[in-house]
């Protein structure tokens, strides 16, 4: 697990300074970095930085995602928009999307969502089963952190179904065994390894996908903190991907 590589691993932004700056030292820089095609879309591969690979490793192959599945991705944020994207190359026959923000519902019709559940507004557990005909959804993808959402996972689940988790949890969360245990389900749990920015950056390049779309604004790096102004205020500014520019 490159993620858990014992020199290296998840240290830059985590256990020393990221990368908001106009120069950056990249610590374990031989294999940890990945040339440029010439002639590429820049903006489309910083996407391929983080959320891209989170959403596509944690979310769609943990998740199990075959063709044909039925699933749901539980919070429409980047990385929830990123499961979105990668999960079309495995044609799910349906992707539902459940968040509480309508333009990012919105957006996420656009980007190939089948149907949308805004979960402030109507009971999304009983959305998705009526969706489903009462079965549930053979991949629930957690890309929030928060107790409730994991726990709308647990409801939506189907039999034999894998409940993959992407979100950042900083507390506890209820794991209803009592309901879960005869359902023959699976959890997973990751962290990002990156090891599919290769097979990524070809799927860029042919214009298979377009992450770049997710971009909403962009700032120059001595505006930073007005950047931090308008993603702390997404719903309002209904910001999704900000970008820094250092020119």
């Amino acid at each position: 697990m490159y993620s858990h590589c014992e020199k290296g691993g998840w240290i830059l932004g985590n256990k020393i300074d990221g990368c908001q700056a106009e120069y950056v030292r990249i610590p374990y820089a031989d294999n940890s970095l990945y040339p440029i095609p010439a002639g590429s879309d820049e903006e489309a591969l910083v996407m391929l930085s983080d959320i891209l690979p989170t959403g596509f490793e944690c979310g769609i192959l943990n998740g199990q995602v075959k063709p044909g599945h039925t699933i749901a991705i539980v919070g429409a944020g980047p990385v929830g928009m990123a499961a979105l994207l990668t999960a079309q190359f495995y044609s799910p026959a349906e992707i539902i999307m459940i968040d509480q923000d309508d333009s990012r519902l919105e957006v996420s019709k656009s980007f190939g969502a089948t149907h949308t559940i805004n979960s402030a507004k109507e009971g999304a557990i009983n959305k998705v089963l009526e969706l489903t005909n009462g079965k549930g959804v053979d991949t629930a993808i957690e890309a929030v952190g928060v107790p409730a959402t994991f726990e709308l996972c647990e409801e939506i689940i189907a039999a034999g179904g894998c409940i993959a988790n992407v979100g950042v949890h900083g507390k506890s969360v209820a794991l209803h065994l009592e309901k879960l245990w005869d359902r023959n389900i699976t959890i997973t749990t990751r962290l990002v390894d990156t090891v599919t920015t290769p097979l990524l950056i070809k799927t860029v390049q042919s214009k298979k996908i377009e992450p770049q779309k997710l971009i909403t604004h962009r700032f120059k790096l001595d505006q930073m903190l007005q950047a931090y102004d308008t993603f702390g205020n997404a719903a309002q500014q209904k910001a999704l991907k900000i970008l820094i520019e250092n020119v």
